[in-house]
C-alpha cells in the first residue's frame, strides 16, 4: 500500500504558514507500515488541484489531501476531488443537521452549507472539532480493470480536526485496505565532532551489506548541530512492532562500533542532555562563562529538567571589564588562548563549581584583537588540567555563536567520557 500527501493552499506556497501537516501525517503513515514515496503542495487553482490529484493517483493506492475544506472561496477541494472522480456534487442532509447543532440556533452563513457537499459515492469523515467534516473519496482505478480503486481521503488543513481524522479514521482504513500488519520504524544517532562525508565514508560498509534489504541508512546534516545518521527498517507481521526494534538495536550496535564516541546521542537525545546526563552520573557541577554566545550554551543547558542540580550557573562576560574584574583575564586580548584558560578557570571559582567552561572570539561582523571573523577559543578548567580549543569557523554572525555553542559542549562530553573511562579503568 502506498500513500501520497497532498498539502493544498497557496499560502504554503508563499511560505507564509509551514506545512508541519505534511510531516505529521507522513510520521503516521510510517508507524503503520504505509509506504509514502511522495509530498507536494499546491495553491487554490481547481485545474492544478486537479492535476496533482491525478498525478498522484497514477503512482499511489491512495492520497491524503490536506486543506481546502473550508467554507470560503478559495476552499475547492471538493469540488477538484469530484472532477478526478468524474462525478458531481450532492448535499448530504445529515451534515446540514450537524452544522445547524453546531451553530445552536444562530443562522448557519450561507457559506458554510458547501461544507455539507460531497462528491457522489463519497463518504464523510465525522468532526468532533471545527465545522468541517473530512471526506473518502473512492476513485477507479484505470489501470485496474473493473472492480478496482483508489481513494482519496480529504482532511482539513487545521491541525487538531486533521490530526484526530487522520489518526482516527485515515490510518486504521489504510491499514485495513492493506491487509498488512506492518510498521516503519527509524532511529537516529546524533554524531558530533566528525563531517557529514566523513561520516558517510565511515559507514560505507554497513551500507553495502544492507543493500537489498528492507533496512537504509541515510545522513541528516546540519551545520549548526552536527550529522544525524538515520536507520530506517519496514518489517511485517503479527511481531513487527518487535521485531523492528530488534533490527534496529542490531544496527546501533553496528554504527556505534564504526563510529565510536562521535555517537552522542540517540533520536531526540540533544548534545545538552548528553552532558546533562554525563555531569549528573558524574556528581559534578559546571559553571560556565560565555563572551561571543552571549548565553546560548546557558539556555541550552537549562532547557534541560533538573539543571540546577549540576549546572551552578553562568556568566554573559560580553564586556573586557568584566572578564578582567570578574574572572582574572589579564590585561591584552581578551580574543585569546589566555583569555578562554582564565575565563574557564574564573567562572569556576567565581560560581563554586568542578568544572568551568567558557568561550571567547569574533562573530563579526568585523575582525577583534587582530583575529578574524570565526575566530573562537573554547577553555575547559577541570582541576588539576585544564585545556583551550581553538576553532576557526564559517557562516554569518549567529551560525558563528551556534556552532560555538555546539563546539564547546562536545568539547565538554568529550572530556566528560574520558574522565569517566579513567577512573572505571
Amino acid at each position: 500500500m502506498d500513500c501520497e500527501v497532498l498539502a493544498i493552499g497557496t499560502e504554503l506556497l508563499l511560505g507564509q504558514v509551514v506545512d508541519s501537516n505534511s510531516a505529521w501525517i507522513g510520521q503516521q503513515l510510517a508507524l503503520a507500515g504505509i509506504s509514502s514515496h511522495y509530498q507536494a503542495k499546491v495553491g487554490d487553482n481547481h485545474d492544478r488541484i486537479v492535476a496533482a490529484l491525478r498525478g498522484a493517483l497514477g503512482r499511489a493506492d491512495a492520497v491524503v489531501c490536506c486543506g481546502g475544506l473550508g467554507p470560503t472561496q478559495d476552499d475547492i477541494t471538493r469540488e477538484a476531488i469530484a472532477e478526478v472522480m468524474g462525478v458531481g456534487l450532492r448535499r448530504d442532509p445529515e451534515v446540514e443537521a450537524a452544522l445547524r447543532e453546531r451553530f445552536r440556533g444562530r443562522d448557519v452563513p450561507a457559506m458554510n452549507w458547501k461544507q455539507a457537499d460531497v462528491p457522489e459515492g463519497a463518504s464523510f469523515i465525522t468532526a468532533s472539532v471545527g465545522t468541517a467534516p473530512g471526506l473518502v473519496c473512492p476513485v477507479k482505478d484505470p489501470a485496474g480493470g473493473p472492480g478496482k480503486e483508489k481513494v482519496v481521503y480529504a482532511v482539513p488543513g487545521v491541525p487538531a480536526e486533521m490530526r484526530e481524522m487522520v489518526g482516527g479514521f485515515v490510518v486504521p482504513d489504510l491499514v485495513r485496505r492493506s491487509g498488512d500488519h506492518a510498521t516503519i520504524r527509524s532511529r537516529f544517532l546524533r554524531v558530533w565532532g566528525v563531517p557529514e562525508s566523513r561520516v558517510a565514508e565511515i559507514v560505507a560498509p554497513r551500507l553495502s551489506e544492507l543493500e537489498g534489504t528492507g533496512t537504509t541508512i541515510a545522513f541528516l546534516a546540519n551545520v549548526a548541530e552536527g550529522v544525524r545518521v538515520r536507520v530506517t527498517t519496514r518489517t511485517s507481521g503479527p511481531s513487527a512492532e518487535a521485531e523492528a526494534e530488534r533490527t534496529l538495536d542490531k544496527e546501533e550496535a553496528e554504527l556505534r562500533a564504526l563510529l565510536g564516541d562521535a555517537v552522542g546521542g540517540i533520536d531526540d537525545e540533544s548534545l545538552e542532555v548528553v552532558v546533562a546526563s554525563l555531569l549528573g552520573e558524574a556528581g559534578l557541577r559546571l559553571a560556565v562563562a560565555e563572551s561571543l554566545t552571549g548565553g546560548l550554551v546557558g539556555a541550552r543547558l537549562t532547557s534541560v529538567p533538573g539543571a540546577s542540580g549540576w549546572f551552578a550557573g553562568g556568566l554573559v562576560s560580553y564586556g573586557s571589564d568584566v572578564k578582567r574584574e570578574l574572572l582574572g583575564v589579564d590585561e591584552g586580548p581578551v580574543v585569546s588562548e589566555d583569555a578562554a584558560r582564565r575565563m574557564a578557570a574564573g567562572v569556576a571559582r567565581l560560581l563554586g563549581a568542578d568544572i568551568g567552561l567558557s568561550l571567547t572570539g569574533v562573530a563579526g561582523p568585523e575582525p577583534q584583537d587582530g583575529q578574524p571573523v570565526g575566530t573562537v577559543f573554547v577553555g575547559l578548567s577541570w582541576p588539576p588540567s585544564a585545556a583551550v580549543e581553538a576553532l576557526r569557523l564559517s557562516g554569518d554572525r549567529q551560525l558563528v555563536r551556534e556552532r560555538a555553542a555546539t563546539y564547546a559542549l562536545d568539547l565538554l562530553r568529550h572530556m566528560l567520557l574520558e574522565r569517566t573511562a579513567t577512573r572505571t579503568s
